[in-house]
């Protein structure tokens, strides 16, 4: 498409993972990292991913996250998941990747993805940033749609970039 002019946006072609907590409608399903939804298949895009790939962006597929965003219990480890497994950060594997967008850090630190996409209520796609080295943006809550999150804080809860440059995250947001 792109060879042929039909370029949607800088985004069009672009490899995106998303956070598993965002829905997806396609066979990926949506479990926030718990076994307990593993099958869950979302009927209708978040609203997120349908400006993603109103993009043209390419949703490659889901990032392991703390487990329910964290609140499984007071004592979670950062970046676990029943569904996932331990999240590793690239550059130190026996270090914690911290926050509950870990995976999609580690996606973008690792260079799986050109971007991938977080939820954040408190420090869950900055935290993870630094501790991996790429640049995270939590947008102000209602820039981005929330629909087609499974939130922690309805009030609180929004989704952001994650990428290696601050121009690649702000060209995502």
């Amino acid at each position: 498409e792109r060879r042929c002019g039909h370029v949607k946006s800088p985004l069009h072609g672009i490899p995106i993972l998303i956070k598993d907590n965002i829905d997806t409608a396609d066979s990926m399903s949506t479990t926030a990292g718990s076994l307990a939804l593993e099958g869950s298949i979302a009927r209708q895009d978040a609203g997120v991913v349908t400006k993603l790939r109103t993009a043209g962006a390419v949703v490659l597929g889901k990032t392991n996250l703390t487990e329910w965003a964290g609140m499984r219990s007071l004592r979670s480890c950062s970046g676990w998941s029943s569904r996932g497994g331990q999240t590793r950060n690239p550059y130190v594997l026996d270090r914690s990747p911290d926050g509950s967008s870990s995976g999609s850090a580690v996606a973008a630190a690792a260079g799986y993805c050109a971007a991938a996409i977080g939820t954040e209520t408190d420090g869950s796609i900055i935290l993870p940033a630094s501790f991996n080295g790429v640049v995270g943006i939590k947008p102000t809550v209602g820039l981005v749609s929330r629909s087609g999150i499974i939130p922690i804080s309805h009030s609180q809860d929004t989704a952001g970039p994650l990428a290696r440059t601050v121009s690649d995250a702000a060209l995502v947001l």
